[in-house]
C-alpha cells in the first residue's frame, strides 16, 4: 500500500468515525427522548386506571343509594296506599309522621350537597372522574406512539453505524421528531388526534 493510498484509508475511516460519533449522539438524544415519553406514558397509565377505579366506585355508590332510595320511596307508596285504611288518630298521626321522614330520606338520597353523597352529586363525581380518565387514556396512547417511533429510530440509527447508508439516519431523525410531536400532542392537547 503506498503512502497516498494509506492517507486516503486514514481519512476515510476518520470521515466515518466522525460520523458514528454523530449518529451515536442522535441515538442518546432519541434514547432520552423515549425514556421522557416512557415515563409521562406509565403515568398517564396509571392516572387512567386510578379514575377508572374511582369512576367505578362512584357508580356503585350511586347504585347503593338509588335503590335505598327505590326502597324508601316503595315504603312511603305503601304507606300512603294503606293510610286511608287507619282510624285511630294516633296511629295515623304516627303514619304521617313517618310518611314524611321517609319523603325526606328519598329526597336526601337523591341530593345532598352538604356531604355531597346524593345520586345527582354522585352521578357528576363519576362523570367528571370518566372524563379524567379518558384524558389520561389519551395522552397515554399518544406517549406509547411516540415511544414506538423512538424505539425504531433507534434501530434505524443503529444501522447506520453498521451499513454506513446516511439514509437510515435521516429516516430515523424523522421518526424521531414524529416521537417528539406525539409527545407533545399527549402533554398539551392529547384530544387533537385520534388514531384509536
Amino acid at each position: 500500500m503506498s503512502a497516498h493510498e494509506s492517507m486516503e484509508h486514514a481519512e476515510h475511516a476518520e470521515h466515518a468515525s466522525g460520523e458514528n460519533r454523530k449518529i451515536a449522539l442522535l441515538i442518546a438524544i432519541i434514547a432520552l427522548c423515549l425514556a421522557l415519553s416512557e415515563t409521562l406514558g406509565k403515568g398517564a397509565q396509571t392516572e387512567s386506571i386510578s379514575k377508572n377505579v374511582e369512576a367505578s366506585n362512584l357508580w356503585a355508590f350511586f347504585q347503593a343509594k338509588s335503590v335505598r332510595r327505590t326502597v324508601v320511596q316503595t315504603a312511603a307508596e305503601q304507606l300512603k296506599v294503606t293510610s286511608g285504611l287507619i282510624t285511630d288518630d294516633a296511629v295515623k298521626a304516627a303514619a304521617t309522621k313517618q310518611l314524611d321522614d321517609w319523603q325526606k330520606t328519598a329526597a336526601r338520597y337523591r341530593s345532598e350537597p352538604e356531604t355531597g353523597e346524593g345520586t345527582e352529586q354522585l352521578a357528576e363525581k363519576a362523570k367528571h372522574a370518566e372524563e379524567e380518565r379518558n384524558l389520561a387514556a389519551a395522552k397515554y396512547h399518544h406517549f406509547e406512539i411516540a415511544s414506538a417511533a423512538f424505539q425504531i429510530a433507534i434501530v434505524l440509527a443503529s444501522a447506520t453505524i453498521i451499513t454506513g447508508i446516511l439514509a437510515l439516519a435521516w429516516i430515523s431523525g424523522g421518526l424521531a421528531l414524529a416521537g417528539i410531536a406525539f409527545t407533545a400532542i399527549g402533554l398539551f392537547a392529547p384530544h387533537a388526534v385520534h388514531l384509536f
